[in-house]
């Protein structure tokens, strides 16, 4: 990792924290799916995670965001019971749908820029990439808890310097061995 570069440290940080969202969802098991955790399905508890993340991380009060195909009012609202269900499939073509628009912000992302605050938001680039990162810790804590209090296994990490794996790899390990 090219650590003379924010930018360049923020697109290898996200790329990890992206691949531990999509581990995490894929280690949730079909009976814990639609199970209620402090009122709401576990798949909620994603979909609120992953809808911050594709409304904040850019820019939330771009005018031009788009709500998911998938979005209902509320849906978002840990506090409100939906009145669907969201599958698995929704959840993980949604999540494609928000790495590949980070991925393409990064790209495009220069290091001057985050200090400047996009348009109509009173929050500068970096504080909003920031804030999603605690964001998404605060979140992903809870899904892990969740996956490893109901099933004894804990969901795979990267770390700083572990590697991406490629292939066939063990999504989760048990707790004994952690």
């Amino acid at each position: 990792m090219d650590q003379s570069n924010l930018v360049a440290i923020i697109t290898e940080q996200t790329n990890r924290a992206l691949w531990e969202v999509q581990n995490v969802i894929d280690c949730v098991p079909d009976p814990l799916w639609d199970k209620a955790y402090c009122g709401a399905p576990c798949w909620q508890h994603i979909y609120h995670m992953l809808h911050s993340l594709d409304l904040w991380y850019i820019n939330p009060r771009d005018r031009n965001y788009q709500e998911p195909d998938l979005h209902r009012v509320n849906l978002n609202n840990l506090d409100i019971p939906p009145d669907i269900t969201l599958s698995r499939e929704q959840i993980n073509a949604y999540m494609m749908r928000i790495c590949n628009k980070i991925r393409d912000y990064l790209s495009s992302l220069t290091e001057e820029q985050l200090l400047e605050y996009p348009p109509d938001c009173e929050y500068c680039r970096f504080t909003l990439i920031l804030a999603q990162f605690r964001h998404l810790h605060s979140h992903m804590g809870m899904l892990m808890g969740f996956i490893i209090g109901d099933t004894g296994f804990w969901p795979r990490v990267l770390g700083l310097e572990g590697a991406f794996p490629e292939g066939e790899y063990d999504i989760v390990t048990t707790v004994e061995n952690k």
